[in-house]
C-alpha cells in the first residue's frame, strides 16, 4: 500500500461515480474491520468456553490458544485498518 493511487487526480477531476466509488472503499474497510473483530469474538468466546467447561489438558491448552489467536486476529485487524485509512487519506483526503 506504499503506492499512492489518486496521485495524479485532483480533487474537481472526479465525478460523482469516482466520489461514490471512494466511499464504498471506505465503508468496505470499515466492513473488514467488523469480519476481523466478529472473528477474533468467535475465537475468544471458543477459547473461554473451553478453559470454563472443560478441564482435560489438551482442552486447556487448546483454549488458550484460541484466546491467543483472539488477541492476534484483533490486533492485525486493527493495524490494518488504520494503514488502510492512514494511506487513503494521505493519497487522496489530504488532497485539495
Amino acid at each position: 500500500m506504499s503506492q499512492r493511487s489518486y496521485q495524479e487526480f485532483s480533487e474537481s477531476d472526479l465525478i460523482l461515480r469516482d466520489r461514490l466509488a471512494l466511499d464504498r472503499t471506505v465503508l468496505a474497510n470499515e466492513r473488514t474491520l467488523l469480519a476481523y473483530v466478529r472473528t477474533a469474538l468467535a475465537f475468544l468466546i471458543t477459547g473461554i468456553g473451553f478453559l470454563k467447561f472443560f478441564h482435560e489438558i489438551v482442552i486447556e491448552i487448546l483454549g488458550v490458544i484460541f484466546c491467543v489467536c483472539s488477541m492476534l486476529t484483533l490486533t492485525i485487524g486493527l493495524i490494518r485498518y488504520r494503514a488502510f485509512n492512514k494511506n487513503f487519506k494521505k493519497d487522496f483526503r489530504g488532497k485539495g
